[in-house]
């Protein structure tokens, strides 16, 4: 659902992997919106693999405030831009931003319509900048142009459409000062120097302040209502058990009712409004097995109209009737699951964003006062027509009596009743999902239809501290790295050898950020349950890892010391060290597939250093890729693209599944094989090809 306004939120999401795939380049040249022919519908068909992780023909699209126009990223130049059109006539887009190195994958409109603002960075360091586009021009310019500066954007106002509330960190690294940003000027005026260790601010729409928050020393949040002198006043305190089931969402225009998710007293979260007049606060919204995870908010009040959980799939009900009659329109009119993805200020257009999980995504404009839905454009729409596999929500029980929320994904062919049960064992790769505060959800996942299409089946597993699930599930987690979060990864797998769905022989290991830390330790703790294991971006060393995390997260240390342990105590490093793979790395017995960006900020590259070296000194083969102009994960589509033909053979060459040879994948990469060149099937071959360019 759309995003929450005003939100101030902990650093919970802390190794969540970057998005790392989207469509094919495009020649330049070539027209970036042409729908290339629906292929036929055979599941022996082998999807190449650029029509997944290349760019798509176009995503990521808005309704401008006014709603006279739309707004879409498509390539250009072989890097995802944004467009825009006059609202009914697509055919009429044209460029507004020209990144011609890394592509714009967060922007968003101006109150008054008039300037695209988007969020950059270079080479993956997550040193975001804030830079402004005039949306009938295409005039570029950076507005907030520091070095070692990440800028944070805390929202537009539809009372002082000029300017946006920002925040900057180019004082003190460690905390943002916050200052309002005119968009046609560039001129910055500070609101407050954050000398107190603020971590977050809410604000209303006049950008007046009436709440700041500060984390607490065990881990939690105080919250403090804000006078004109800036005096703090306690409001309330987030204890470190809820910290990552409550939070505030913020205030409607007005500033006369404040919002939060909350799940204090209470095991999953609920959407609460409280009326700042009267102190009266009432629920609006809860699901005694998931947490809020959205909401639909009237943009021209602010008040929340609508709310979404999700437990194995989004759900989506009314608060009153201001749009009950859309959702149950959008329900009976549309097939899969579909998301509020933007609304212009009048709330009449809504743009939809379409999933039904075994075909491209699609977006959607929705005009409410016609109750009229009209089809904008397909994501992918070589996709179209393609051999994608359904996913199956399952319940896992854990050993000790947990409900591991996952998703099935198996190969076309081999479950002929569709019942999410094959006709026979498949080989299976266990997909970790990054965070590990953060989850996997129900529909179409690109690497789920990938590895189904090579002939695997995917299990993505909703393991203890995964969110969604209520605090108790988040908890359960504490101090659990390499513990009992790895045992539920062990009781997955065998619930998948027990269901028939694969044999104990034919499992992989695959995952991103703590997925590839998870990977480490099945390879090195559990060291004969797993066929091979692929790491990317993963942590071999929990000490060094939280020694060297951004100093903007700060304000999250104390909840990393709970949940993960203490650097700062010889009991504490005692313990870290006891979970972290880099000290088993003797013990690995299976291959392992190491993928790194160089400038990643929060899992530096001496995580993946480390355990390479330590499998050398053990005369363990290791095959380590690196690339030098990412971060935590991959933005630019011939990265991703090598990076996954490289996965590919290596997968195939573990387990026996299908690949499409490297071929020319490589073109246009910086990848660089620090180790193992000779352990990958084409491997050789395609840095040979790449430096005969």
């Amino acid at each position: 659902m759309k995003s929450l306004r005003m939100t101030a939120w902990p650093v919970i999401a802390a190794l969540s992997l970057a998005a790392v795939g989207v469509g094919f380049n495009l020649e330049p040249g070539s027209n970036p919106f042409s729908a290339p022919a629906a292929r036929a519908a055979d599941s022996d068909a082998l999807i190449p693999r650029a029509a997944i992780f290349g760019n798509p023909d176009r995503s990521a699209a808005q309704v401008s405030p006014d709603g006279k126009w739309i707004s879409f990223t498509a390539p250009r130049d072989g890097v995802m831009n944004v467009y825009v059109a006059p609202f009914g006539n697509m055919g009429a887009a044209k460029p507004v931003t020209n990144s011609t190195d890394r592509p714009v994958r967060q922007y968003f409109w101006s109150a008054d319509s008039t300037h695209i603002l988007y969020l950059n960075d270079k080479g993956g360091d997550e040193n975001f900048l804030i830079y402004a586009a005039n949306a009938e021009t295409g005039e570029e310019k950076a507005l907030t142009p520091f070095e070692n500066t990440r800028a944070f954007l805390y929202g537009t106002s539809w009372s002082r459409p000029d300017e946006v509330l920002v925040g900057l960190n180019n004082r003190d690294p460690k905390w943002h000062d916050l200052y309002t940003l005119n968009i046609k000027t560039g001129e910055l005026t500070l609101v407050h120097e954050n000398t107190t260790e603020i971590d977050g601010y809410v604000a209303d729409d006049s950008f007046k302040v009436h709440f700041v928050t500060r984390a607490t020393a065990e881990g939690g949040q105080d919250v403090f209502k804000v006078d004109d002198a800036w005096n703090f006043t306690p409001f309330a305190t987030i204890s470190a058990d809820d910290a990552v089931t409550t939070g505030i969402v913020g205030l409607n225009t007005a500033g006369t009712k404040f919002y939060m998710i909350d799940s204090r007293d209470r095991n999953t979260s609920a959407l609460t409004e409280t009326d700042l007049a009267t102190g009266e606060t009432r629920v609006l919204g809860e699901n005694a097995k998931a947490d809020i995870s959205g909401a639909i908010v009237i943009p021209e009040t602010g008040d929340i109209a609508a709310f979404t959980t999700e437990y194995i799939k989004p759900e989506t009900k009314p608060i009153g009737d201001a749009v009950a009659a859309d959702i149950a329109f959008l329900d009976a009119n549309l097939k899969g699951i579909w998301t509020l993805v933007s609304q212009s200020h009048d709330n009449n257009i809504w743009i939809i964003l379409n999933d039904t999980t075994t075909e491209p995504a699609a977006y959607f404009a929705y005009d409410r006062a016609a109750q009229k839905v009209e089809k904008l454009f397909t994501v992918r729409p070589n996709l179209e027509g393609a051999p994608l596999s359904p996913m199956y929500g399952v319940e896992i029980p854990s050993r000790d009596g947990l409900t591991l929320v996952s998703y099935l994904t198996l190969p076309r062919g081999s479950d002929a009743d569709g019942d999410g049960r094959p006709e026979a064992p498949q080989k299976l790769i266990l997909n970790v999902h990054g965070g590990p505060w953060s989850r996997d959800t129900y529909g179409y996942d690109s690497e789920h239809q990938w590895m189904a299409n090579r002939g695997y089946a995917v299990l993505a597993v909703n393991y203890r501290g995964s969110t969604g699930f209520g605090k108790d599930f988040i908890n359960a987690a504490s101090r659990e790295w390499g513990g009992k979060m790895h045992d539920d990864l062990i009781d997955a797998v065998q619930w998948a050898i027990d269901n028939g769905i694969t044999t104990a022989d034919q499992v992989a290991i695959y995952g991103g950020s703590y997925g590839g830390y998870a990977t480490l330790v099945g390879l090195t703790f559990t060291p004969t349950t797993f066929a091979c294991g692929v790491d990317i971006v993963g942590v071999s060393n929990l000490t060094t890892f939280l020694n060297t995390i951004p100093p903007y997260w700060e304000s999250g240390r104390k909840f990393f010391n709970r949940h993960v342990g203490d650097a700062s105590t010889p009991e504490g490093l005692e313990f870290l060290r006891s979970r972290s793979p880099v000290y088993r790395a003797s013990e690995i017995q299976r291959p392992l597939l190491i993928v790194q960006g160089a400038n990643d900020p929060r899992v530096n590259k001496d995580e993946s250093d480390q355990i390479a070296n330590a499998m050398k000194a053990s005369n363990i083969p290791v095959t380590y890729v690196l690339y030098p102009d990412e971060g935590h994960g991959f933005a630019k589509p011939a990265n991703r693209t090598s990076f996954y033909a490289v996965s590919e053979a290596f997968l195939s060459q573990c387990l026996g599944g299908r690949f499409e040879p490297i071929g020319g994948d490589f073109a246009g990469s910086s990848l660089q094989i620090v180790e193992g060149i000779d352990y990958v099937p084409g491997l050789k071959e395609g840095i040979e090809a790449m430096g005969a360019q």
